[in-house]
């Protein structure tokens, strides 16, 4: 017989147990608390149209952009052994230097102030 063959024989047959098993061992006793959707804290009845706060929205905005910028620094280490790494350490100090400049740019135009 085939490797193959008896692996998926074995995979199927341990799955098809293991699913026999949840069925008939779980207990359901369904109530009104477990049959009601989880709405993590709000009230479903409520309006949807709720004031968001733009401040939450623009730290989210540069979360994503400072943690893509740092997402472009994860080769670094690869590119360091590379025969000539002046060249990719270059571009690190320029992603480096955009990441603070972008950081200093904020900070002054009060983009990191949650409180007014």
């Amino acid at each position: 017989m085939n490797t193959t063959i008896s692996i998926m024989i074995i995979s199927l047959t341990l799955s098809t147990i293991l699913m026999m098993l949840n069925y008939w061992l779980t207990l359901m006793k369904p109530d009104n608390e477990k049959l009601s959707p989880y709405e993590c804290g709000f009230d479903p009845l409520e309006s949807a149209r709720l004031p968001f706060s733009i401040r939450f929205f623009l730290v989210a905005i540069l979360f994503l952009l400072f943690d893509l910028e740092i997402a472009l620094l994860l080769p670094l280490p690869w590119a360091m052994q590379l025969p000539h790494p002046t060249y990719s350490f270059t571009w690190a100090l320029i992603i480096l230097s955009l990441l603070t400049l972008g950081l200093v740019y904020e900070w002054i135009q009060g983009g990191l102030e949650w409180a007014e």
